[in-house]
């Protein structure tokens, strides 16, 4: 067993114990027949990666690992909102007829802001300070930014990274609001531990922890017996996933950079019913 798959497990079981169910709340979420698609939910759990120990992809059920990188590097390389930079089809339901996801994601991480040492925009400027000046405790993006959210098509679920150095690890935290377990419960967790090795090895350090901070993780009503069936299932180890060590330039990483060995996994659930 992988350890991520542990915590997946204990947070699964803990939502479905020990949470609250917002049936017959007023809730926003709806299925595709229009019944309201209520959850069990907890508020803030907290899991802790250590990415000197494993790459964390759960093996219970496969994690799309290059579609997840791919997906980082569209919001963090290219600072893209639309979807047409993309390969994968995760955000086509949010994208408007031009394939823009409004002043959402990548776009708010490519706004360029002035500070005294010049002008950056969010990527840049973490990147800067990891070199210029490590052990700041203002390393940090959010691109939870009210003054746009009229214009964005989907809120923001993670919406914040703080990075901090400890040695000679660069670590870092992951907020995010809410998360829909079933469907995206570890793609997050994969996608910003490869941001972070990144972000580790153009800047001089080792990837540390990741930290994911989640305010409200849920299991929809109709997710339920998917989850149940799932955390009973056997395991495996961890897949060893490397990067190449020639890239020291954040924006020349692909996803073909990332090497992903040994990775064992159970059968994928196919069609999982999304609440929008």
């Amino acid at each position: 067993m992988s350890k991520a798959d542990d915590l997946y497990i204990n947070m699964c079981k803990e939502i479905l114990e020990h949470g609250y169910s917002t049936e017959g709340e007023k809730v926003r979420p709806k299925w595709e027949d229009g019944s309201f698609a209520y959850t069990m939910k907890r508020f803030g759990i907290v899991n802790r990666y250590n990415l000197q120990e494993e790459f964390p992809a759960i093996t219970l059920r496969k994690t799309y690992i290059r579609s997840a990188i791919d997906e980082i590097l569209w919001i963090w390389q290219k600072k893209s909102n639309n979807i047409k930079d993309l390969k994968s089809g995760v955000w086509d339901e949010w994208a408007d007829e031009d394939g823009s996801i409004g002043k959402a994601y990548g776009y708010q991480l490519g706004v360029k802001h002035k500070y005294k040492e010049g002008e950056f925009d969010q990527v840049d400027r973490v990147i800067y300070d990891l070199k210029n000046n490590p052990y700041s405790r203002r390393i940090m993006t959010n691109i939870y930014v009210h003054k746009d959210l009229s214009e964005m098509n989907l809120y923001p679920c993670a919406y914040s990274m703080t990075f901090n150095v400890t040695g000679d690890k660069l670590n870092a935290i992951l907020n995010q609001r809410s998360q829909d377990v079933l469907a995206a419960g570890n793609w997050n967790v994969v996608q910003y531990a490869a941001l972070l090795m990144m972000i580790a090895q153009v800047t001089g350090f080792k990837p540390g922890e990741l930290v994911h901070v989640i305010a409200d993780a849920h299991i929809y009503d109709r997710h339920i017996p998917i989850i149940e069936e799932l955390i009973k299932r056997e395991t495996y180890p961890a897949p060893k996933v490397t990067l190449n060590p020639d890239v020291k330039d954040f924006y020349d990483f692909t996803v073909d950079d990332f090497k992903i060995e040994n990775y064992k996994t159970g059968e994928q659930i196919k069609n999982i019913p999304i609440a929008v």
